[in-house]
């Protein structure tokens, strides 16, 4: 399990742009699965929206992106590198977000070619699919 300390010393995001809590599983290159806990307390709420508060979807999908980019950095040739975005691809949003969940976000990487690749992006809250993607990263 690799907590945020951990997860800074391999992305570069920080608080409050840094969307994971932590990372349950990692195999370097190849998958990795984390959580966010979506808390009342985080400002996006205060306008999105204030009478229903609703995690965004682009929020959502740079969370997949963040574990997609623990997964790729984390190999030794990447490390100290910065994992970009190429695209966002077949993106499916099916569930909604709210204070109190808990965001189950994998992303399993399924093509790669030189510093191009391209993950497949699950967001899961208590087993039912929130949203789907394909992310393409360039590391730089």
């Amino acid at each position: 399990m690799l907590g945020v300390k951990e997860i800074e010393a391999i992305i570069p995001h920080r608080h409050p742009f840094l969307l994971l809590d932590c990372i349950e599983e990692l195999t370097p290159g190849v998958r990795a699965v984390g959580y966010k806990c979506v808390t009342f307390h985080e400002d996006v709420f205060r306008g999105h929206f204030p009478q229903e508060p609703v995690m965004p979807g682009v929020l959502i999908v740079e969370a997949l992106a963040q574990v997609g980019a623990v997964a790729i950095l984390s190999l030794e040739e990447n490390k100290g590198k910065v994992a970009y975005f190429g695209a966002i691809n077949n993106a499916r949003f099916k569930k909604k977000v709210v204070p109190g969940d808990k965001l189950k976000l994998e992303c399993e990487l399924i093509r790669k070619k030189g510093p191009v690749g391209v993950g497949k992006a699950t967001a899961t809250v208590d087993g039912k699919t929130a949203v789907t993607a394909e992310l393409t990263f360039m590391i730089g």
